[in-house]
Order: structure tokens, then sequence, then C-alpha cells
């Protein structure tokens, strides 16, 4: 009995062996690849701001294999989509700021109702001893962006209401979304709330000057 279990365990190795098995499983791996890339390609093109980290997670693959999927399809890495999109999202759009101005990159805009930004915490960002974000980068990102959204060519920061709610570290990505709620006291007044994932970890309240939108809007 176990020489003929044997004799069959042997037989089954061998068939593993063969020539042909192995082409057929090339060809598997080859045809998985193809389509994990042209998955890739649909998911980038409904949410293009994912990292590498979640894509592997999506596929339940290596990094280091999306990275080179990346390569092969001809997808710039995540930091150069930001600024692609970035560029053309806020080019003759924003009136108030120039692009290099803007901390974290713009994704999304509506001038006078709302926007959204996206700001990557490097190493550089944090203090060395916590890994803690500083604080006024939150508050950088946050009134940058209640500026860039006020359809006007000069906008300032006269007040705000901040709240600091939850730590951020490195690697965390933070998103910022502005929403212009209306006029008070003559100042537009702009909320911006950012989170990291579905985590709140910034909110502010923003009493914005305007030099031109202000007077018509008090006009009105």
């Amino acid at each position: 009995m176990s020489r003929l279990l044997l004799h069959s365990f042997f037989l089954l190795y061998i068939l593993l062996l063969l020539p042909s098995a192995n082409q057929g499983g090339r060809t598997a791996v080859r045809l998985q690849k193809k389509e994990r890339q042209q998955k890739l390609q649909q998911l980038l093109e409904t949410t293009p701001f994912l990292t590498d980290e979640e894509i592997a997670a999506h596929f339940d693959v290596s990094v280091q294999t999306i990275r080179l999927d990346r390569l092969e399809c001809g997808i710039p890495e995540l930091r150069e989509r930001l600024r692609s999109a970035a560029a053309e999202t806020i080019a003759g759009k924003v009136k108030a700021l120039e692009q290099d101005e803007v901390i974290g990159e713009i994704i999304d805009i509506e001038l006078d109702s709302k926007a959204i930004s996206i700001l990557d915490i490097t190493p550089a960002h944090v203090f060395q001893k916590s890994g803690i974000a500083r604080g006024h980068h939150l508050f950088a990102q946050a009134n940058s962006l209640a500026v860039a959204v006020l359809d006007d060519e000069l906008a300032l920061t006269v007040k705000c209401v901040l709240h600091f709610v939850k730590p951020v570290k490195a690697g965390d990505r933070v998103v910022a979304r502005a929403v212009v709620r209306g006029v008070k006291d003559g100042r537009s007044i702009v909320d911006v709330s950012s989170a990291v994932g579905e985590e709140p970890v910034f909110s502010g309240e923003f009493h914005m000057y305007r030099a031109a939108g202000t007077n018509k809007e008090e006009a009105e």
C-alpha cells in the first residue's frame, strides 16, 4: 500500500515538471498580469489618487508588482498624478493664488462654492521626537484652500476659528474640503474640514476679506 502511494506521488511530481505544464503555467501568469494591468488602468481612471500600497492591497499583490505594472503601462507615480490633476484643475480658475502658493494639491474646485485639496504628510512635516505633524501645515493647507475657492483677485483671511481634532503623522494623506457658506458682517465665510481617511483631524471657519467680491455681495 505504501509503495503504491509513493508511486502515485512520484507520477504526480513528474507531471508537474513536464514542459507543457510549465508553459501552461506561464501563460496563465501572463494572462493574469495582462488582466490586472487592464483593471489597474480602469481603477485609476475612477480613483486616480490611490497610493501604490492601496492598489497593491486592492489586487492582493506586492507593492513592487504594482510599481512594475505602472511602469509597463506608462502610469506615473501618485505625486506626478496629483501635480498633473492640480495643474489642470486650477489652470485659469484660481484667481487669488498662484499654483505654487497653494499648500497641497487642489484636485477639485468650484469658485465661490467648494474645493478639495490633498496633502501627503512626509517626515519633513512632523516633529522629530513625536512624529506628529506640525499644526501650521494643516492650517496652511486649509487657509490656502479657503483663499483659492473665492472668485476674487484678492482674498485675505481676517480671522479664523480652528480645531485640531486628532494628531496626523508621516505617511498620512490629509484631504481638506472647503465650502463657501455665505456672508457674515461683510466677510465671506468659508468652512474647511480635513480628514485622514474617514477620521476628522482638523476644522476651521475662515472669515475672508474680498477686494471686490465682498462689496458686491454686500450690495446684493
